[in-house]
């Protein structure tokens, strides 16, 4: 069997620089949650960060990648521009993306909504509850009606995306807030999810179900079709009539 290549990219900053996130992501929050992704036979997964060599995103990279997962936050200003420009290019060939928490912003996804992406946040006491609206939906295998991260940070409506082709969860916060957490979007070829838990101080990525969102997310955006990006000029499958009139017209530079 195939397996489905998974790369897990994060910015690898605040668990750096913050020794509360260090002690949750010792080893980074891509590495975490490649790791709970490494328990699906079905997956081969690496990871990749942002103070690597072109991001680790390079050509040879993303054209050997099925689906790329994505975390940012406080740098989303340093990744290259042509390394998004890249990215881009391979989810419109068929590439899938799930986007996570304060990705929302990045580059990226940016480019693929062509919307502000904003929204209301708030980091404090908030229970998170996660309501599954879409019980028949592959990324919601396994959920159950709703599950609840026990604090997080909030994010509340309204949220600057355009309407998502599938809306899977909606969160309901402690303050009151709602938020559209899991939405679903065609970009070209490419299959793209946005999930919404995942604050770096919170211990969110051990969360079961969080993981279980994650790998099912992965094996909804794989692939189904991937076209390399091109405007070859075609030629035709069956014989063309002769225009007689052709031969008569001028061709360009010799009008």
């Amino acid at each position: 069997m195939t397996k489905i290549q998974t790369l897990v990219w994060g910015e690898f900053r605040h668990e750096k620089k913050n020794p509360k996130v260090a002690a949750l992501y010792p080893d980074g929050m891509h590495e975490t949650i490649a790791n709970a992704l490494r328990a699906d036979s079905a997956l081969s997964v690496s990871t990749a960060w942002l103070d690597q060599p072109e991001h680790g995103l390079t050509t040879e990279v993303l054209a050997a990648t099925d689906v790329l997962i994505w975390w940012g936050h406080i740098a989303h200003g340093e990744v290259s521009d042509e390394v998004v420009a890249h990215v881009r290019q391979r989810v419109l060939e068929g590439m899938g993306l799930i986007v996570l928490h304060s990705g929302h912003y990045a580059k990226i996804f940016k480019a693929l909504m062509g919307t502000t992406c904003s929204l209301k946040w708030r980091e404090s006491t908030d229970k998170e509850r996660i309501w599954n609206i879409a019980p028949h939906h592959p990324i919601t295998a396994g959920i159950g009606e709703y599950f609840e991260i026990q604090a997080e940070e909030m994010y509340g409506e309204p949220f600057g995306i355009p309407t998502p082709d599938e809306l899977i969860f909606i969160s309901w916060f402690t303050g009151g807030e709602v938020f559209r957490s899991g939405a679903t979007w065609q970009r070209g070829n490419g299959r793209v999810f946005y999930f919404r838990p995942g604050h770096e101080t919170y211990p969110t990525y051990h969360h079961q179900q969080v993981q279980r969102v994650i790998s099912n997310a992965v094996h909804w955006a794989k692939p189904t079709v991937c076209i390399p990006d091109g405007c070859p000029n075609w030629p035709p499958l069956e014989p063309l009539p002769i225009d007689p009139e052709a031969a008569e017209r001028p061709t360009e530079g010799h009008r």
